[in-house]
């Protein structure tokens, strides 16, 4: 107890003796007698600004040199060199932008550092600076936004009529893929239908239902268009592909759309990047939990003759699951059957109250 009280003394008088020094330091800016002898720090200070600049800007160019192929995959979409032409040129924007306020940053802090009896000019407003830098900005800014409304107004929008339509649902942590039957209609899926063996909650009573199948990996042609519907079982999702410049929010509750057209077979791509390998690949790049890194599916571009074939070849989810096909069937029977009139009841006078007793 008593080292713990010392040491309580001693932390006082620290707090003390500290704000007597302050007090004694705002005394002297007051009374006008306040010198301070800056000595080289502040020429230094400045000088560390250029090379920061200098070094901060060489290692920026280098990094960026070194990894732009990774940031720009292949485009395997029509749309996709658009994207690539809005994201470039707002970078450019931003980077032309970045470079000159940087430059004037750090030249001036070095410029006007700190001398003996310079003093700073003041000025409380400029309407020409501010004209300035309040237009020319909003100009820019209004062109970008417009151009990029314009692209994804088209490719969220209304696919054409030919479209190869293909559904995902994310859901922790794979994605579930099914394709319209030969009615090339989607059938109805309820939430309350999902089970072990049910995973898209398919409710077979409805007709367009019976033919729909699903994949474990996504098939596409080539140069047709492909519609994707998006839906979430659980958390926010995100369909990512980056070959094809398509990225779109999987909502619970909300479903989302997003079309494109591929331009290379994944055996093209291959060749052209010399890697036989390489697969196109859906991954999930919002963060949905522990195994978020797991979330991702396989897409092929098939040759248009080869998707046929595949297509063809694929099997209903309700013939490969006969067990739940015939209890949505026993259900229907069960429903249609009609109920057995009950006989009609007696009139029967009341019996009489007991009598109760206390």
């Amino acid at each position: 107890m008593t080292a713990l009280t010392i040491l309580l003394v001693l932390v006082l008088l620290l707090v003390v003796f500290g704000l007597l020094f302050r007090l004694q330091i705002l005394t002297s800016i007051f009374s006008g007698t306040f010198t301070r002898d800056i000595g080289m720090s502040n020429s230094v200070n400045a000088i560390l600004m250029i090379v920061f600049l200098v070094v901060g800007g060489a290692w920026f160019a280098y990094s960026f040199v070194e990894n732009f192929n990774k940031m720009n995959p292949a485009i395997a979409s029509v749309h996709g060199h658009q994207m690539e032409r809005m994201f470039w040129t707002t970078m450019a924007v931003i980077g032309v932008a970045f470079v000159i306020t940087q430059v004037l940053l750090f030249g001036y802090s070095y410029k006007y550092q700190h001398k003996e009896g310079r003093r700073a000019y003041f000025f409380a407003h400029n309407n020409k600076i501010e004209v300035i830098w309040t237009i020319i900005p909003a100009i820019v800014m209004a062109s970008l936004i417009f151009a990029g409304w314009k692209a994804w107004t088209r490719i969220t929008g209304p696919a054409p009529k030919d479209s190869v339509v293909v559904e995902v649902m994310g859901k922790q942590f794979n994605w579930l893929v099914r394709y319209p039957g030969r009615d090339m209609k989607l059938g109805v899926i309820n939430y309350r239908m999902i089970d072990a063996v049910n995973e898209w909650g398919f409710d077979l009573s409805d007709k367009s239902a019976l033919d729909d199948f699903t994949t474990n990996e996504i098939h596409v042609p080539k140069g047709v268009p492909v519609l994707i519907k998006i839906r979430s079982r659980d958390v926010l999702h995100a369909v990512y592909m980056p070959n094809f410049r398509v990225q779109m929010y999987a909502v619970p509750g909300m479903p989302t759309r997003f079309w494109f057209t591929p331009t290379l077979s994944t055996d093209e791509m291959r060749a052209k990047l010399g890697n036989p390998k390489f697969n196109y690949e859906l991954a999930c790049n919002q963060l949905c939990g522990g195994s978020h890194f797991a979330m991702k599916a396989t897409v092929i571009v098939d040759e248009p003759d080869d998707y046929q074939n595949w297509y063809a070849s694929q099997q209903s989810f309700s013939a490969k699951n006969p067990d739940v096909l015939a209890a949505f069937q026993q259900k229907a029977k069960t429903l249609a059957q009609p109920v057995a009139a009950e006989p009609e009841a007696k009139e029967t006078a009341p019996a009489p109250l007991a009598a109760a007793s206390y």
